[in-house]
């Protein structure tokens, strides 16, 4: 009862209008300012907490690891709240009714940030509690907007969704793990939060990438098979589910083997070399790119041929850091009236972000040896791009629209 009343009062707080008023404190006129700002901050602090946790100067909450607490924290503490911040601002945007903000809207920022101190400090079912609620309660006040708005033939839509959910039931699945109360390893949870991010990322990339393009290159002509969209979405979630359940190797290293190809001729149809000259564009296209090469990784590491830390990486600092810094600057300078122009420090950001990958995929796979001053080198890169992501947007998400509307 208790949770059914606070998804009550997030709902009624999108339903008061669908163009309100430019009042109220500008963080919290729409989701995105909060979460992008607590997103990015949060990428600087955990990963310089992590660094700390490392070696060996600080102890995370009890029952975790420090590989489980590096793990779900770059996920489910930063990952998902740029998702989440995402989607309460496309949200109004698919649906033409506005999301939580003010209170409402400071609220689940709080639940968020909650989670965050309690996945340092402990004890932990209050991480549980604060952590495990967090995505319910915005996938359940998701569904209802999509409800309300009458998307339910939105297949696109509706895919975000289911993912929403799985998402956050992976995540409850993880805390239950460490606390054995389900006999899985936990690290079998992180694997599926990972695909169902990967999976997200080939959602809306599909639906935002070649429409960015094609809005920034003139006369660019893209032409998109529905058939070779089903077919990739298909052999995709069948390759990262079977990794996800542990089928047998070969298999599972052929699935993902076709599942990079397909990934890697959807995003040639895109033809991402005429974004050359555009960093607001290049950016993600170089951010998907990883996806594919990220699988490729993966297929390899099955069989036994390569580590599995270089593919994990390249899916999370390659795709998830470079599609992120990307989305981040992209729409920020959307809601916020300014020009999709990257400047200076814009790229200075994905430059940062995307040498990091670089670095902490290769290290081990060329050099061995440098492995963990590639750790390190990688983190720092990672810090850099998004504190200069933040001391460029952090003004402008903290102030009002450039125009004076709402957003």
């Amino acid at each position: 009862m208790f949770w059914r009343a606070i998804v009550a009062r997030l709902q009624v707080s999108a339903e008061t209008a669908a163009h309100p008023a430019a009042t109220g404190w500008p963080l919290l006129r729409l989701g995105f300012r909060p979460f992008y700002l607590g997103a990015s901050a949060y990428a600087v602090l955990a990963m310089g907490l992590w660094f700390l946790v490392f070696t060996g100067r600080m102890e995370v909450a009890p029952r975790l690891s420090p590989v489980l607490w590096h793990a779900h924290e770059m996920l489910y503490g930063f990952v998902v709240a740029v998702i989440v911040g995402f989607l309460l601002t496309a949200g109004r945007v698919w649906t033409q009714l506005s999301t939580p903000r003010g209170p409402a809207l400071g609220a689940l920022f709080a639940l968020w940030a909650a989670g965050r101190v309690a996945a340092a400090s402990g004890p932990y079912m209050l991480f549980f509690l604060l952590d495990g609620s967090f995505l319910i309660i915005v996938a359940a006040v998701f569904a209802g907007l999509l409800l309300r708005a009458g998307n339910r033939r939105n297949a696109a839509v509706g895919g975000v969704l289911a993912l929403l959910a799985l998402l956050a039931l992976a995540n409850v699945l993880f805390h239950l793990a460490v606390l054995a109360v389900v006999p899985i390893d936990p690290m079998r949870a992180i694997y599926a939060a990972i695909a169902l991010v990967v999976l997200l990322e080939c959602i809306i990339g599909g639906r935002v990438i070649p429409q960015f393009s094609r809005n920034a290159v003139p006369g660019l002509q893209l032409a998109v098979s529905p058939r070779r969209e089903l077919l990739a979405a298909a052999v995709t979630g069948i390759g990262l589910l079977a990794w996800v359940l542990g089928a047998p190797a070969t298999a599972t290293a052929v699935l993902l083997a076709a599942t990079a190809v397909l990934q890697a001729l959807r995003l040639l149809s895109w033809k991402p070399w005429r974004s050359l000259g555009r960093p607001i564009l290049w950016v993600l296209h170089l951010g998907y790119a990883w996806i594919p090469v990220g699988l490729a990784l993966l297929a390899a590491a099955q069989v036994g041929w390569i580590p599995a830390s270089p593919a994990l990486h390249a899916l999370t600092v390659g795709s998830m850091g470079g599609l992120i810094i990307g989305m981040l600057t992209r729409t920020a300078r959307g809601h916020t009236a300014r020009p999709l122009q990257a400047g200076p420090v814009e790229v200075a950001a994905y430059a940062a972000l995307l040498l990091a990958a670089l670095v902490r995929v290769a290290a081990p796979l060329l050099l061995p040896a440098l492995s963990v001053p590639a750790l390190l080198a990688s983190g720092l890169l990672w810090m850099l791009g998004f504190a200069a992501y933040l001391a460029r947007f952090a003004p402008w998400l903290l102030a009002t629209r450039l125009d004076g509307r709402d957003g």
